[in-house]
C-alpha cells in the first residue's frame, strides 16, 4: 500500500516490477540501449511546456528546481546531448528512456532495500539523504518524495543511495512524478514504460494507493 497525501498537481503512477533474475544477469537489448539518445524516434517527445509543468509541481512545497537541484528528466536531456548516458541495468535504462523522451523525472527504488509503511509526502525542511557513492547528500525540505520506515528515499531529483538497485536486484517500485496539467501525459508514459519492461521478460504489478 502506498498512501499519497493530498497534492493539487499531482498525478503519480506506481508500479512494482519482477524481474526472471537479477539484474546483474539481465542484459538490456540492443534496442532499448539505442532509445538512450536524445536523437531517437520515440511515442513521447519532451518540451519546453512539459519542463514548466514538472517544475511547477516541484515548487508546489517550496522547493526550487534549479541549478544542481533541476528535475532529473532535465539532466538526462543534457547527458545524452553531450553523450554521458550510458547504460546501468534494465531496470535504470528503461526508467532514463522514458524519463528522458516523456519529460517526466522517475524514480526506481530496489524493494528489497526498502520497507514500509510507504508514503508519498513533501519532506520536511532540512531533510536530506546521501544520494551517491561518493556520500553527497541532497536537501529535500519542500520536496515530493517517497518516505519508508527510515525516511525519504526518493524523488523527482536525486533518489537515495541506500535504496539504488545493484546486481542482485529482483523487485523494484516505480514512481513517475506526472502533473495534472499534462492530462493523459504520466499515463502514457506508464504504458511506455511498461511495455519495455516486458520486452525484457519482466512481470509488472499494480499498486495499491490511498490518501
Amino acid at each position: 500500500m502506498l498512501t499519497i497525501e493530498p497534492h493539487p498537481l499531482l498525478d503519480l503512477r506506481a508500479f512494482v516490477t519482477v524481474f526472471p533474475e537479477a539484474l546483474g544477469n539481465l542484459a538490456p537489448s540492443a534496442s532499448l540501449l539505442e532509445l538512450l539518445s536524445v536523437d531517437a524516434k520515440t511515442p513521447l517527445q519532451s518540451s519546453d511546456e512539459i519542463r514548466s509543468a514538472v517544475r511547477d509541481l516541484l515548487r508546489h512545497g517550496g522547493f526550487k528546481p534549479t541549478g544542481r537541484s533541476k528535475p532529473a528528466s532535465e539532466y538526462l536531456i543534457k547527458a545524452s546531448e553531450r553523450g554521458l548516458l550510458s547504460s546501468v541495468n534494465v531496470a535504470v535504462d528503461a526508467c532514463n528512456v522514458v524519463s528522458l523522451h516523456s519529460g517526466l523525472p522517475i524514480s526506481v527504488v530496489d524493494l528489497a532495500l526498502t520497507k514500509g509503511p510507504f508514503r508519498i509526502a513533501i519532506a520536511a525542511p532540512e531533510s536530506s539523504y546521501v544520494f551517491n557513492p561518493s556520500g553527497q547528500t541532497i536537501d529535500v525540505g519542500g520536496l515530493l518524495c517517497l518516505f519508508d520506515c527510515k525516511g525519504p528515499c526518493a524523488n523527482a531529483v536525486k533518489d537515495s543511495q541506500r535504496t539504488k538497485t545493484n546486481t542482485e536486484t529482483r523487485r523494484t517500485l516505480t514512481l513517475i512524478w506526472g502533473t495534472n496539467r499534462l492530462p493523459g501525459h504520466a499515463a502514457a508514459a506508464e504504458a511506455w514504460y511498461q511495455a519495455l519492461l516486458k520486452q525484457h521478460d519482466a512481470r509488472v504489478e499494480s499498486v495499491d494507493t490511498a490518501e
